[in-house]
């Protein structure tokens, strides 16, 4: 698709609004889960990408010197092309890292690391995300740029890709989402008529397994279900997403809070008190019904005094 110049500087600038505003908002704990490290990654990439972006469109001749190079409306309509062909590779193997990340969390394999070397962890884990993707989009992807042959003072416009990357990984999650839930229907159906379900140990321990799944659901769905009919209506309507902004603070957000519930239905947890990864739309403790510190915007007030 064709996106004219000025469109492309505020979807820029209002995609940096965003996140940063997100990022504020969560600062208490956003350093606490890889998806909250690539979200401060993304916000800084994009902000470099905006500022670039806006100097160039307000200048006279539509070119800038940097470190001696001259930067024209040319070369940020290809970095564009090229950073939406990064986020498309990258948006797969982010939901493969935050989902082992919330499930080593939840399964408390790393209960005994501190704060410090999880952070640094974090960020090295982001670095590499960040590098090898760049990487593939270089040397082994078959991505050829589309550029106008016009002087760069006559560039209106700048041709950019489209992604379904965004639907196609909704689609899967609440699949698996939906297979948990059908699961532990049938299981409780089953179980209902052996009428041995006084005789079986409940592998939830004090709560159920269809009693994790209906909750993680139920609060899943309710903070997020005017975001996932936008989501729908995208799907429905031919109006394709820009690849340069599909990935974004307010999608992470979504993503972390449907991984959580993911994996929540996946490893039911067992014990009174369980950490859970931090989610700053959704009420896990209380209504997923697990007795564990509470990850809410309003719990880094309160829990700032430990």
């Amino acid at each position: 698709m064709n996106i004219s110049v000025p469109s492309v500087v505020l979807g820029l600038g209002g995609k940096c609004l965003l996140s940063w505003t997100l990022i504020i908002l969560q600062r208490q704990h956003i350093c606490r889960s890889f998806l909250g490290v690539f979200t401060i990654s993304l916000a800084a990439v994009d902000s470099a990408l905006a500022l670039s972006f806006t100097a160039l469109y307000i200048h006279s001749d539509g070119s800038v010197w940097l470190l001696g190079l001259r930067v024209t409306r040319y070369h940020i309509c290809l970095l564009v092309q090229i950073l939406g062909q990064v986020y498309n590779v990258l948006h797969w193997p982010t939901v493969a890292l935050a989902g082992w990340d919330h499930l080593l969390t939840l399964t408390q394999r790393v209960k005994g690391s501190s704060a410090r070397l999880r952070c640094l962890a974090y960020l090295l884990v982001t670095a590499l995300h960040w590098y090898l993707a760049i990487v593939y989009v270089f040397l082994w992807s078959d991505f050829i740029p589309v550029m106008e042959d016009v002087s760069h003072n006559q560039i209106r416009q700048c041709w950019v890709a489209q992604t379904s990357q965004i639907l196609y990984i909704v689609a899967f999650l609440l699949l698996t989402l939906g297979c948990f839930a059908l699961d532990s229907w049938c299981r409780t159906k089953l179980l209902k008529n052996a009428s041995l379900k006084d005789q079986i140990v409940n592998p939830c321990g004090t709560h159920s397994r269809r009693h994790v799944v209906h909750q993680a659901t139920h609060t899943f769905l309710t903070t997020w279900i005017l975001f996932l009919l936008l989501l729908v209506a995208l799907l429905l309507l031919p109006v394709g997403i820009p690849a340069y902004l599909s990935m974004n603070a307010a999608w992470i957000c979504f993503l972390n809070s449907l991984l959580i519930a993911v994996t929540l239905c996946g490893v039911c947890p067992a014990k009174d008190s369980v950490s859970l990864p931090p989610d700053s739309f959704c009420e896990w403790r209380d209504r997923a019904g697990l007795h564990t510190v509470d990850t809410s915007i309003a719990a880094p007030y309160l829990s700032g005094r430990e």
